[in-house]
């Protein structure tokens, strides 16, 4: 046998040093379970060096306590003997609530906990038409966030939402027009970092034309490259030139680019290294979705392999948020690979280089990081100031899409809300949810309906909430006048059957608003010409349904464009 097959023999079996496996952490982003650091987030730090921690809503109780978390958190880094501070990412798009889970704004207040403050999310903060709004929200944002010390913020969303269809991007993306995506995008990156944390855009190269969910399947987008470059791709090139800290790729099929129908763009060497680093030159972080989603643990393999082959792909870090065996998995399969030379420490040391600059950059030293006392206080003074600025782009970003706004008489006004309907039971329900076989949530009047219903009653003197779902009873009375709220009626269309018998039903006279409170696609539909006016929020926030119920009753202008 020659010496060099000896060589490759006793290099695949020999142990790797804790030198590598201390590099080979820094390569990973992982979640956990609980108010406190558990013994899972524990053993991630310690034993398997883990770089990067993803905070979740069930992460989050109030400022305070999260601030105490990442204390823990970093100390035990700096005791294991890590190098430098942990990032702490978190899912801070601002706006709606996809899940109980706090998918999409983990950091923001809840009905139950005191977090973070409130702001617009991406379409309602674009229909303002004016980016320093963005630019500003994620400033004061960013410095809520890096006051408890989460150091990066997994946004702003660079999709273009070109498909209405979209179960999972929708009023996440700044719009359907790839220029106005880019300035907002561009906007709220520019905002993070001034305020010390990281931005992540994503789900490079573009999760926004397609119906399918990557959180349930493998989404395929059919579009060649030139459709690409003009659409997907703008707002992520762009953001490119301005110098975002790090990208998030996501887990689509893209055969343009990968050659295949069957590649995530997620683990596509094509995508990662060939578009992503050498065609668009981006020199930062590049950083995956959650392998748990679908699209990739149904893979052969599931989450471990996928975590090699996205680090094969040329990926920085890989996520995986929220299951402990995925993590142990993830970790024992990349040490593997690097013993049987499907991984090469060299391209792993080279991609922690930049890790290593992210974290000089917003994590900083073990100084800045340990030590620092919780200024409730100046936590208290930045949230007075931060919920001016919310409520100002709140009341600018409500849209009269049709008709004209009514002037109520001093008579009954009934509010009509939805049953809350799992649109997406990845992102939409709690653990133990209980659901009709319809999908409907039993007996539940949805809480931001509750606030609206309460904010129209703040300006009128008899006011009556309704809940309705498909089987809804019209024979009744509707008042002198009816707010009819909606939630994604372009694809529960049961909503406008329910309103158009309504309609009918209400006396002669009576006027009808219809409040589209996510996005307003419905609201492009023939089956509303009837109604007197048509007004969009573009998300079910307490604070957005607040604004819109300004606008509705003639308190200010409806000043908001919607931006699809």
């Amino acid at each position: 046998m020659s010496r060099h097959r000896l060589r490759f023999l006793f290099s695949t079996t020999m142990d790797l040093s804790d030198k590598e496996k201390r590099e080979i952490g820094q390569h990973f982003v992982f979640g956990f379970h609980g108010y406190e650091v558990s013994e899972d987030a524990k053993e991630l730090i310690n034993k398997y060096h883990v770089g990067n921690i993803i905070l979740m809503k069930r992460n989050v109780q109030s400022v305070k306590q999260v601030h105490v978390l990442v204390q823990s958190l970093q100390q035990c880094a700096r005791d294991a003997g890590h190098r430098h501070p942990l990032m702490i990412g978190i899912d801070q798009e601002n706006g709606t609530f996809l899940s109980s889970s706090g998918l999409v704004s983990a950091f923001s207040s809840t009905a139950k906990y005191q977090a973070g403050t409130q702001f617009p999310g991406a379409m309602a903060i674009a229909a303002t038409g004016d980016p320093e709004y963005a630019r500003k929200c994620s400033s004061a944002s960013a410095r809520e966030m890096k006051a408890v010390g989460i150091n990066w913020s997994y946004s702003p969303v660079g999709d273009v939402n070109s498909d209405p269809q979209n179960p999972v991007i929708g009023v996440r993306s700044f719009g359907d027009a790839p220029a106005e995506v880019a300035r907002f995008a561009k906007a709220v990156s520019d905002g993070l970092t001034q305020g010390g944390v990281a931005p992540s855009a994503k789900h490079f190269p573009g999760h926004g034309d397609t119906n399918i969910d990557s959180h349930l399947g493998l989404p395929i987008i059919n579009k060649s490259r030139t459709e690409l470059d003009q659409t997907e791709l703008k707002p992520f090139k762009d953001l490119i030139d301005a110098g975002v800290a790090s990208i998030m790729t996501g887990h689509m099929v893209i055969q343009a680019l990968t050659g295949d129908g069957e590649t995530p763009a997620s683990l596509s060497r094509a995508v990662t290294t060939t578009l992503l680093r050498e065609d668009l030159q981006f020199e930062g972080v590049a950083v995956t979705d959650c392998l748990e989603m679908n699209a990739v643990k149904e893979r052969q393999g599931g989450v471990p392999r996928g975590a090699v082959e996205a680090l094969a792909a040329g990926v920085d870090v890989v996520m995986v948020c929220h299951t402990m065996a995925f993590h142990r998995g993830a970790m024992e399969a990349t040490y593997k690979a690097v013993q049987t030379g499907e991984l090469h420490m060299g391209e792993l040391r080279k991609s922690g280089d930049r890790i290593t600059a992210l974290k000089r950059k917003f994590a900083g030293t073990w100084d800045d990081v340990l030590g620092n006392p919780f200024d409730e206080k100046a936590m208290n003074a930045l949230q007075a100031t931060n919920k001016k600025l919310s409520e100002e782009a709140y009341a600018k970003s409500t849209a009269l899409i049709s008709g004209s706004l009514p002037v109520f008489s001093s008579g009954k006004i009934v509010v009509m809300t939805p049953v809350v309907e799992s649109l997406n039971a990845a992102v939409d329900d709690a653990e133990g949810l209980q659901r009709t076989e319809k999908g409907h949530v039993r007996n539940t009047a949805a809480p931001y309906y509750m606030s609206f219903a309460k904010s129209v009653g703040r300006r009128a003197a008899d006011v009556e909430h309704l809940t309705y779902a498909d089987d809804f009873d019209c024979r009744r009375d509707f008042g002198e006048g009816l707010i009819f709220v909606t939630r994604n009626a372009d694809r529960s269309t049961w909503q406008l059957d329910v309103l158009e018998r309504v309609a009918t039903q209400a006396l002669t006279g009576v006027p009808i608003v219809v409040l589209a409170s996510c996005a307003p696609y419905e609201l492009f539909s023939r089956r509303v010409l009837g109604v007197q006016a048509c007004v969009a929020s573009f998300e079910y926030t307490c604070e957005a349904l607040e604004a819109a119920a300004s606008v509705i009753f003639n308190e200010v202008p409806p000043l908001g464009e919607s931006p699809v």
